[in-house]
């Protein structure tokens, strides 16, 4: 059995292996498998562990020497070029709002409207509403000055009010458009978008409430962890604090702060409604005021305007100086660099995974396994999530892999949306070193690799389970 050839987009390099599905599947277990022994056993720097493992698997799979390298930076930039500037706008963002006050007046308003004991369950109620529009890593960036500044308020550890915010976040990621997997499993599979909002709702409110809210809390409150300096920046000079502590004055209105939040949101949503209307053909798509709207509501750009009111919002405008807004902002991306890069490895060695024909191999294997389709719709979208470490290229593969199947089986509406769900909620499951998102909550909430197994990856699996079973019911009843 060879795995078909494999084009890859980026610098349209074609790489072709004669490697079996087994050997391919046996290279990828081992990978994963030293990958761990490194970072948890001899302790080596996660950087470097990513990218030996990741040379090493090229090498084993068949990649030619001379292509490594042109592999190994897909992968690398493929997962920067998505979330670097998204945690640096994000991280910039959050130390404006940190500084200012305003995560501290926002807290407090939540603390006293609700009680310290459901900080959490406000926090995981507001990233469901974030989560809807922004993509996960901007919405958890956006989010995390609150958390940090709630967890530094009330007590009790990070953990406590970080999980169950982003359960929230990566369950709307997962289940429903316009998030990119959601949609493209939609289309694939025939099913209406609006149907597969309506039923994704229905399921992400009790998936969240058991994965993020039931065990967030439970894990948080066993797993009590410091809130890490992460958003804090560098060292600054005792003039620009100077300046600071007399330029800031009251905090910010608690409506500033929400203001600012709602903004990327807005942004974000009116790309989405553009981009459908001219999709419809409710307006022409070649208009140049519809490329404008599009680009000023692409979740980079609607962050870097954000940040860009927030400096004057939140620090000018209050009588900060521009040189001490430039110095938070300069210092806001000191802390994140090792995120970003490992970040980046991360999605390096799900790239030469991806790469090798392991999708391919996951597909073919998989194919006839002879299981009722509800079924083999979760358990191909898992064992490629599990394989890959991308919940988008799960999701995608899986619905290309099925669809035909699905579009034969003649299912009804109802039916053809919940097995959207079930599909998209096996790629969210097992998150472990292959996926970027790992890295980048485990090192921004300052959580050891065992930590964040323990915590990320049960979320993770718990939110794809709860999902799919859900969704189940309702295809079963809707039969």
């Amino acid at each position: 059995m060879h795995p078909p050839t494999l084009l890859l987009a980026s610098d349209e390099l074609q790489l072709s292996y004669d490697l079996g599905a087994g050997a391919l599947l046996g290279i990828a277990a081992v990978a994963v498998g030293v990958l761990l022994a490194l970072i948890i056993g001899v302790k080596m720097h996660p950087l470097l562990a990513l990218v030996i493992v990741s040379i090493g698997t090229a090498f084993a799979t068949g990649v030619e020497a001379a292509d490594v390298l042109d592999v190994l930076l897909d992968g690398f930039s493929g997962t920067l070029g998505e979330v670097a500037l998204l945690i640096g706008f994000g991280a910039m963002l959050a130390r404006l709002v940190e500084t200012s006050g305003a995560a501290e007046a926002l807290s407090e308003g939540l603390v006293q409207r609700l009680g310290e004991k459901r900080a959490p369950l406000a926090l995981g109620i507001a990233s469901l509403i974030f989560g809807f529009p922004i993509f996960f890593d901007a919405a958890f960036m956006v989010m995390l000055p609150i958390i940090f500044t709630v967890a530094r308020r009330v007590g009790g550890g990070v953990l406590l009010y970080a999980l169950p915010a982003g359960a929230a976040l990566t369950t709307m990621h997962v289940l429903l458009p316009p998030h990119p997997g959601a949609v493209a499993a939609t289309i694939l599979l025939g099913a209406d978008v609006g149907l597969v909002i309506l039923i994704g709702l229905v399921v992400a409110i009790p998936t969240w409430w058991v994965a993020g809210y039931l065990y967030g809390t439970w894990i948080g409150r066993r797993i009590v962890l410091p809130v890490p300096d992460v958003l804090m920046g560098g060292p600054r000079s005792d003039a620009a604090d100077a300046d600071a502590a007399e330029g800031r004055g009251a905090p910010p209105k608690v409506r500033t702060l929400l203001l600012l939040l709602l903004l990327p949101l807005v942004l974000i949503f009116l790309n989405t409604a553009v981009t459908t209307a001219a999709r419809t053909g409710a307006v022409s798509e070649d208009a140049t005021w519809v490329h404008l709207l599009q680009l000023v509501g692409s979740t980079p750009i609607a962050l870097l305007l954000t940040v860009l009111v927030a400096s004057w919002a939140l620090g000018t405008k209050r009588g900060t100086s521009r040189v001490v807004v430039e110095d938070l902002l300069d210092n806001a991306l000191k802390p994140i660099a090792p995120v970003l890069l490992i970040t980046g490895a991360g999605g390096m060695f799900g790239g030469v995974l991806i790469a090798s024909g392991i999708g391919d191999a996951l597909s073919v294997t998989l194919q006839d396994t002879g299981l009722p389709l509800i079924l083999a719709v979760f358990v191909i979208s898992a064992v490629i999530r599990v394989a890959l470490g991308t919940a988008t290229v799960a999701i995608t593969t899986a619905a290309g892999l099925l669809s035909s199947s699905v579009v034969a089986a003649d299912l009804n509406p109802v039916q053809a949306a919940a097995m959207v769900i079930v599909l998209a909620g096996g790629s969210s499951v097992l998150s472990h070193v292959n996926d970027a998102s790992f890295w980048l909550i485990g090192k921004l909430l300052g959580m050891s690799v065992t930590q964040t197994f323990q915590t990320w990856t049960v979320v993770k699996t718990l939110v794809g389970t709860v999902a799919a079973s859900l969704a189940t019911v309702i295809y079963v009843v809707a039969s």
